[in-house]
């Protein structure tokens, strides 16, 4: 708590300091602006963005923390720290009567092409002392709506695309919108040039509006530009040819405009495939196929922009390629040729990390060796290889860790026995990937485990979708492991602390499906906008297929492979995250995360390593990682790490209120709710078990707030979580009004929680 009223001095301080201190005399501080509208349609945070001029960025929309940090240097310029805080702070925002003239000018034009054609759009200052309010007040008056909306154009395929009422953006009685008028034509000229027209383009296009006087009703045709209907027999020609791709070719290391012939070679080589040239030097850094594979554009299909701009991203994605530029030549007879040209990237680096880790009480260094080769078959497939150590510190002697994870990735869908055609169409990755890791925790266990699988992923627009054909996982014991002391501690078989399934030799069969989606866009990058992520795996059904064949059971009657014990499950897990932008300095960020995980057949417990866990920095922040739940099951006091805090239900909601501090630290406050729970009763795990009518009053709430470094590439973040709600606890110490420091947990990550 203490930190907590720290922090929250220091922005009182700060924001305290006289504001006007470098405000010339004359002139005034931007301090307030106000937008008033006669219109509940017209939303602040959209006309916001038409503003010319703001006032400085203020932490938690009250305290201008920036500014007070460049006001506290002197007047002295020359002195080091006077220079130092006006560089990490901000200067103070100068009333600038012109800008506001601009600003009406924006906002009267972008209401004038919403329809409010009549709108008003007045200013009025107030002035105090050095400070300056400006308050726009909009006067909307009755919008023009659309009327009739006519096609007067004599070409079958424009009028088609246009009339086509499913896909129209224009709509019976919308408001005279220019800004849809305009993506309106742009739709129907990217239909066209899908068709194979490459000479089209949405300045072809172009509207009249007639309105009856005083009726605020719009008739608005749309035609060809005069230009091109008064010279239609030649343009038309032009404009309305469609162009069939012949052949698409490839330089590597060339300039296509300084090679007349791409049949001759000069110092260079020639490689075809069907329809598809790659003129290269002799040593060529990547194959044909691989550019092949990347290429949407295909040869005998008609010319098409979607193709191009799929075909510039999937070049652009290979590791080998720096950069790509495409153009088109025509070839005669409505053919077009293709010129690619690619320029090589660097492929192969090697990086170390070093880190300190902090996991349940043990303190530890640990680090990191990656290599990467992201052309190892000249064929643009990534291979990577990670050695990871790590080490902690656990009272008398040192925990061990190392590990070995093995990529190859393929910028393909390879799948035995389909066709090159299928495979193309695809336009997959399949990465194939190993690791190798082993774990000792000195006096209690030893263990092995080794993980293999393939995986396929894709892209379409905003979606993301990753297919995992199969994920083995092998989990080994060693002879002696776990320990005498470990077993007779917490594994006792008449009353067991921890469950014994997880300390036995074990195979994970897995194949599952996982997938993302985003509404960010790039252009309206302050717009609001949400991310999706979904999950749903399933384990042990090829196994339980080939445990009946053979009828191999152990002792407790579960099917074997190869006398071990496997695992069978169906897990899912969805959660989204919804950032609401109030500017480019301040964000509330809103986050669910929810996940089931059931055992069956073979299996009576989800494996430990497939169980869910709460608390930690991306979760309930209030708790350490992995020490919350699971429900009100009671750790084992005196262990840093209690093994049975781990579920099969998961529910995680999370609010945080994000804001620039100054220089390149930021704030953050949040409140934190979740838990998690067994599917079945336990006897290791008492009272974690899930109900209705219960499970709501086991719910943790945690509150904090956080420092976070902005350092370019990543977030360095340092959170403080404060327990609310413990359900753990008796009902009279559960809401903990008064936090003690064990209430208390301090987290330190990389990047943002959610």
């Amino acid at each position: 708590m203490r930190l907590l009223n720290l922090l929250l001095l220091v922005v009182l301080l700060l924001s305290a300091c006289n504001t006007t201190k470098f405000v010339p005399d004359g002139e005034y501080l931007l301090d307030k602006v106000n937008i008033k509208s006669d219109n509940k349609d017209l939303k602040r945070d959209d006309l916001k963005e038409y503003l010319r001029q703001t006032p400085n960025a203020a932490v938690f929309g009250a305290f201008r923390m920036q500014l007070g940090v460049y006001n506290l240097a002197g007047k002295d310029t020359t002195k080091w720290y006077n220079k130092l805080w006006h560089r990490i702070g901000d200067p103070p925002v100068i009333y600038n009567s012109a800008l506001t003239s601009l600003s009406v000018m924006q906002i009267q034009r972008m209401l004038e092409n919403k329809g409010y054609i009549q709108a008003k759009v007045d200013t009025k200052v107030n002035t105090k002392g050095k400070k300056a309010t400006v308050e726009y007040d909009i006067q909307s008056n009755t919008p023009y709506k659309l009327n009739q909306y006519k096609v007067d154009i004599d070409n079958k395929i424009i009028t088609e695309i246009a009339q086509d009422t499913s896909k129209s953006l224009i709509k019976p009685n919308m408001l005279f919108d220019v800004d849809v008028l305009n993506a309106e034509r742009e739709r129907i000229a990217s239909r066209v040039r899908q068709q194979g027209y490459y000479n089209f383009n949405k300045e072809f296009l172009s509207y009249t509006a007639d309105s009856t006087l005083n009726s605020h009703k719009v008739n608005v045709n749309l035609e060809l530009r005069d230009n091109i209907k008064q010279s239609f027999d030649s343009l038309g020609k032009v404009i309305f040819k469609q162009y069939t791709i012949r052949k698409v070719i490839y330089y590597a290391n060339a300039d296509p405009n300084s090679i007349t012939d791409f049949t001759k070679k000069v110092e260079l080589d020639t490689i075809r495939f069907r329809d598809f040239v790659l003129i290269t030097p002799p040593k060529y850094f990547l194959k044909l196929d691989a550019l092949v594979q990347s290429t949407y554009i295909n040869p005998k299909s008609l010319y098409n922009d979607d193709a191009v701009e799929k075909t510039y991203a999937a070049l652009n994605s290979l590791g080998p390629i720096k950069y790509v530029n495409i153009t088109f030549k025509e070839a005669g007879n409505n053919l077009l040729d293709c010129y690619i040209t690619i320029n090589p990237s660097k492929t192969i680096s090697l990086s170390t990390e070093l880190e300190a880790t902090y996991t349940a009480g043990y303190w530890g260094p640990a680090g990191n060796i990656n290599y990467v080769d992201r052309n190892v078959f000249r064929g643009a497939e990534a291979l990577s290889v990670l050695a990871r150590g790590a080490f902690e510190w656990q009272d008398v002697t040192w925990a061990q860790e190392y590990g070995v994870q093995v990529g190859l990735k393929f910028p393909r869908f390879i799948l035995p026995f389909a066709s090159y055609d299928f495979k193309k169409s695809l336009h997959a990755s399949t990465e194939f990937t190993a690791a190798f890791d082993y774990q000792l925790r000195p006096g209690e266990f030893t263990t092995l485990n080794a993980d293999a699988g393939i995986n396929y992923s894709w892209t379409r627009k905003q979606f993301r979708h990753k297919f995992q054909l199969f994920d083995l996982n092998y989990v080994y014991f060693p002879p002696g492991s776990p320990t005498i002391a470990f077993r007779d501690s917490f594994l006792n078989p008449i009353k067991p602390i921890f469950n014994p399934y997880n300390y036995v030799n074990h195979f994970i069969t897995r194949m599952g499906y996982s997938g993302s989606y985003t509404t960010f866009n790039e252009n309206r990058p302050l717009q609001n906008y949400s991310i999706a992520r979904y999950s749903i795996e399933t384990a042990g059904n090829l196994l339980n297929v080939l445990s009946h064949m053979f009828g191999q059971r152990d002792s407790t009657g579960a099917y074997e492979i190869f006398k071990i014990r496997f695992s069978q499950y169906i897990k899912g897990e969805f959660n989204i995250t919804h950032h609401q932008i109030f500017d480019a300095e301040n964000r509330f960020v809103y986050h669910l995360d929810v996940g089931l995980a059931v055992p069956y057949g073979n299996g009576d417990v989800i494996p430990f390593e497939s169980r869910f866990y709460s608390g930690g920095a991306n979760s309930v922040r209030g708790w350490g990682e992995g020490m919350l739940g699971p429900g009100v099951y009671n750790r084992i006091s005196g262990l840093n790490r209690d093994f049975n805090q781990v579920g099969d239900i998961k529910l995680d909601m999370n609010m945080e209120y994000r804001t620039k501090l100054f220089w390149i630290m930021e704030g953050a406050l949040f409140l934190d709710a979740g838990n998690i729970w067994t599917i079945n009763d336990y006897s290791t795990q008492l009272g974690g078990t899930f109900h209705f009518d219960t499970f709501m009053n086991q719910i943790a709430i945690a509150y904090g707030t956080g420092i976070r470094f902005d350092i370019k590439f990543f977030i360095i973040r340092f959170d403080l979580g404060v327990k609310l709600f413990n359900p753990v606890l008796t009902r009279r110490e559960q809401w903990r009004v008064n936090p003690g420091w064990n209430d208390l947990a301090l987290h330190i990550a990389i990047g943002y929680p959610f």
